[in-house]
């Protein structure tokens, strides 16, 4: 008599994730994910204090994007300049767009101080990184999201994803998006909006 074929056991699909691998969900467009239940005992202050910063709409505003739109802006963008101020303009579905640091400060609730300064003092830089307990490099151009604390590491995190104009490389960022982070911790005014006004380039 031929032994009984063995049933194979359908593939399970793990959910359950490292704590420092639940830094965030990826949604149409890219939001923070500040873990709404309090599961993750060690993001539970820096998830609250962000939800009660001056960020909290820039990082969690879902709304649809199309590629479709965005490429027809970028594709027809130029700089231009309106009573003295600069916008980054382009077409969408042939209708003018006009894109400007004050424009991100009103729709994004940045609360950002027009005579607010958009540059940290090098020096001011390093030793708040110092105090975040950083273990890099601080004089390095480039700083390593690896090496902090995992509290500071996502914030980073969600900076880099929500905040900046980066297209790829994800675990080193430069002075701009540290100094953001820097005065948010410190509390000081900045202008954020400046950190993740676009560069110029063509899609």
């Amino acid at each position: 008599m031929a032994p009984e074929e063995k049933k194979s056991k359908p593939a399970t699909k793990t959910t359950d994730k490292p704590e420092e691998q639940v830094i965030s969900e990826k949604c149409h467009n890219m939001v923070a994910y500040l873990d709404p239940e309090g599961k993750i005992t060690e993001l539970k202050e820096i998830t609250q204090w962000i939800r009660e910063s001056r960020i909290n709409k820039a990082v969690t505003f879902l709304t649809p994007v199309y590629k479709s739109l965005i490429k027809d802006f970028w594709n027809s963008a130029s700089i231009i300049e309106v009573d003295g101020n600069e916008f980054i303009q382009g077409q969408v579905n042939e209708v003018n767009v006009n894109v400007s640091p004050d424009i991100l400060n009103t729709i994004l609730e940045l609360q950002d101080d027009p005579n607010a300064p958009y540059y940290v003092p090098i020096m001011c830089a390093r030793g708040c990184l110092l105090r975040m307990k950083y273990t890099g490099d601080i004089f390095s151009s480039q700083i390593n999201k690896g090496d902090f604390p995992m509290c500071y590491k996502y914030l980073l995190h969600v900076l880099i994803q929500c905040l900046s104009n980066r297209r790829a490389g994800y675990g080193m960022v430069g002075n701009d998006l540290v100094g953001l982070m820097v005065e948010l911790v410190l509390n000081k005014p900045f202008g954020i909006r400046s950190t993740f006004m676009p560069t110029l380039k063509k899609i």
